[in-house]
This record gives C-alpha cells, sequence and structure tokens, in this order.
C-alpha cells in the first residue's frame, strides 16, 4: 500500500473526483458553449486569465485521473524531494504529488493560486489528506509567487494553471531545475511559446506528447 492508494488519500481523490464529474458551473457550461476559436484565445491569454479564472472559482478544473497518477508515478521514480506546481484549484494534482513526497520519505512542495476560495479549499483538502505539513501554497498571481524563494533546485515541475503563462513561469523556475528534472505541462499546445521553447532541436530539454494532453519534459543538463 502507498500514502496514494490507501486512507485517508485514496477516499478522498476519489469524492474529489466525483464531485469534479458531477458538478454543474453555470460559468464553466458557458465557457465550453463558446465557439473553439474563442475558447482557445481565451486559454492561451496572457492578459485575460484573471477574469476566466476568477469567473471558474466554483470550478475544480483537476488534471485527469490517468495524469494524477501519473505524476505520483514520475515523482516517486526520481524520488523527488522538490516540487513547484503552478495552478493548485482544489488541490487534486497537489494531493498526488504531496502523497509521492510522503512515500520519498518526505520534502517540500510549492504551489501558487490566482484564487483565494480556492486556495483555502485546497488547504483543507491537504488537511484531510494529511498532506498540509509538506506543502506551502502561496496566493496570488505566479508571476510574482514564483518570482523569489525558490528551491536551489528543483526535482519536479507542474505546469497547470493559466496556460498562456506557461512560458513566462517556467523562465522564472527553469534554472533552478536540476539535470534531470521533470516538467509536466497540461494543455502545453495552448502556449505555443513554451512548447518552442522545450522543443528546441538544439536546446537543453528533451520532450514529448504524452497520452491525451500532457508535454512531458526533461532537462537534459
Amino acid at each position: 500500500m502507498t500514502t496514494l492508494t490507501s486512507l485517508p488519500v485514496a477516499p478522498l481523490l476519489e469524492r474529489l473526483f466525483a464531485e469534479s464529474d458531477n458538478a454543474r458551473v453555470p460559468a464553466l457550461a458557458a465557457f465550453a458553449a463558446l465557439p473553439p476559436t474563442q475558447r482557445a484565445s481565451i486559454i492561451s491569454s496572457k492578459t485575460g486569465y484573471r477574469e476566466i479564472y476568477a469567473d471558474l472559482k466554483e470550478a475544480a478544473l483537476p488534471v485527469s485521473r490517468e495524469t494524477g497518477t501519473l505524476l505520483y508515478m514520475l515523482a516517486r521514480s526520481m524520488k523527488a524531494r522538490t516540487i513547484v506546481e503552478f495552478g493548485t484549484s482544489f488541490g487534486i494534482s497537489t494531493l498526488h504529488l504531496a502523497a509521492a513526497l510522503r512515500d520519498n520519505g518526505g520534502g517540500h512542495l510549492i504551489t501558487t493560486e490566482f484564487e483565494p476560495s480556492k486556495a483555502q479549499r485546497a488547504r483543507s483538502n491537504l488537511a484531510d489528506g494529511g498532506l498540509l505539513e509538506l506543502v506551502e501554497i502561496r496566493e496570488g498571481d505566479a508571476l510574482e509567487t514564483l518570482r523569489t524563494g525558490l528551491p536551489e533546485q528543483i526535482d519536479l515541475l507542474l505546469l497547470d494553471g493559466a496556460k498562456g503563462l506557461y512560458s513566462d513561469v517556467f523562465r522564472l523556475v527553469q534554472d533552478r531545475l536540476r539535470p534531470g528534472a521533470l516538467i509536466v505541462a497540461d494543455n502545453a499546445d495552448y502556449c505555443p511559446e513554451y512548447m518552442t521553447m522545450v522543443r528546441a532541436p538544439q536546446g537543453n530539454y528533451l520532450s514529448l506528447p504524452f497520452a491525451e494532453d500532457v508535454e512531458l519534459t526533461m532537462k537534459l543538463s
């Protein structure tokens, strides 16, 4: 048994995923009804993210169950001790990563969330999972909250906040990524600038699409 597959985390995650699947959030339904090109433009925006994520504060917007398990597996297999996450939401991905840290013997997860009500819900969920002591939740715009106070070396980075900011957040963190560090970017196609950075043929990263909606990247040196 692992922290991920045992009490209290396993039933907590099942409940959170089920609540997300069954939630009826009018703002999310209205957003989904927009033409695809308009949705893509909003998701990719570097300026409109404050408004859209404030409107969606009642929506969990979680990683998939498969991506959550992938995060746990990657963090465990590389024996991660320091993790940074962009986009906490209700803390579903955070729970997977913190569970891996617990099973690795401990560590520190810095996660950042723009919406205060979501940060509070994430704290409550992490407390229910017995993992809050491993996690530092920074409230506010990630372009400010991740500008300072990062660990000297970061083992794993998860990008799952405002898609248009992936490249900017990545620039804040990349010098702290250790050789062999992994970067998991959810729906990275919405940030072409980020994709160019990690897929540059002569760059310092090896990157490929993984599953349906994840870009998995490794820092080479």
